[in-house]
């Protein structure tokens, strides 16, 4: 999937034809940006884009998210794993016809030019080398990291794809979801009573036990479900996990766990980890609160149509 400099020098020769969009022309395009421009404040600092911009490539799984979430079908849009379909848990009619782009952090330049987008949402996490080259291509509205603040950077999708009405009820939506969830929960006390972990099992890597920086974590906090101590010792990566060897996975215990594989579950350690005396004198495996779930949507999704699925979830599986 890497792009070649002969092939990323033609993509931009080519893209001349696109300056006036990269520049946050007011005047329409060929591409149906109407209604002339506003300014976006991103990581990047401010980026002219289209008021009602129609040809939206995404780069990241939070930013594809954002778009379907906001009633956006992007034409184009990065795919988490290379040779794999966009991620199953978005609805198949709702990413039905986006051209595939490339791989996240390794987008191809042709193919991204060949959609001649009027606005690109991407992070600097992902794409910061990148910058000078989008932005020759269309207006490219960064935020500085994916993951933990996609709340924030949810808000900054809206303001560049001018969905902000949108935006404000997908939040109003959102939040009485999750008062729900905490009612059927038995209140906030009774929540607040039930610490929950999350643990990944990867493939060609350690396992993680996520941490008070993932956004897996924000989405628990929102229920009013408590952490066991091992979540705020979890500082790799800024917070997001802590790296554990197999034989140490047992430091994810709590009342409930909820665990995922990257890949494999034979390679991940998965199935190996979950037959082992190890794993089955953990709490919450012997209390039969230890749950399987998918990773494309508990860890890869990140965003407010990923987070209605794992509500319902939540729900169901602590309810039983």
């Amino acid at each position: 999937m890497k792009v070649t400099t002969t092939a990323v020098g033609t993509a931009l020769a080519l893209a001349s034809s696109l300056a006036l969009s990269g520049c946050g022309s007011d005047s329409s395009s060929d591409k149906g940006a109407k209604g002339g421009t506003h300014t976006v404040q991103t990581a990047n600092g401010p980026v002219k884009v289209p008021d009602n911009p129609k040809r939206v490539v995404v780069l990241d799984t939070a930013e594809l998210d954002s778009a379907i979430t906001l009633g956006v079908k992007p034409v184009g849009a990065t795919t988490a794993q290379p040779g794999k379909p966009f991620l199953s848990y978005l609805p198949k009619d709702k990413v039905k016809g986006i051209e595939n782009v490339g791989v996240i952090a390794q987008p191809s330049m042709e193919k991204l030019l060949s959609q001649k987008p009027d606005l690109i949402l991407t992070n600097k996490e992902r794409d910061a080398s990148r910058y000078d080259e989008l932005s020759k291509i269309a207006p490219t509205v960064m935020t500085k990291t994916t993951g933990y603040p996609w709340k924030e950077n949810f808000q900054v999708h809206a303001e560049a794809l001018g969905k902000k009405a949108e935006a404000k009820k997908v939040l109003a939506d959102y939040t009485a979801r999750t008062k729900k969830v905490t009612k059927a929960l038995g209140g906030k006390k009774k929540a607040a009573g039930i610490e929950t972990s999350v643990i990944r099992f990867q493939e060609g890597a350690d396992t993680r036990i996520y941490g008070e920086k993932a956004y897996i974590a924000t989405l628990l906090e929102d229920v009013g479900l408590s952490r066991p101590p091992v979540a705020a010792r979890a500082k790799d990566y800024g917070g997001l996990a802590m790296d554990v060897s197999p034989e140490q996975v047992d430091k994810g215990d709590a009342d409930v766990v909820f665990y995922t594989s990257y890949g494999d579950p034979k390679k991940s350690g998965e199935i190996k980890s979950v037959k082992s005396p190890l794993w089955k004198n953990m709490r919450a495996v012997k209390s039969d609160r230890a749950f399987h779930v998918e990773d494309e949507l508990w860890i890869q999704g990140i965003g407010y149509t990923a987070a209605d699925k794992i509500l319902d979830e939540l729900e169901s599986d602590l309810t039983k």
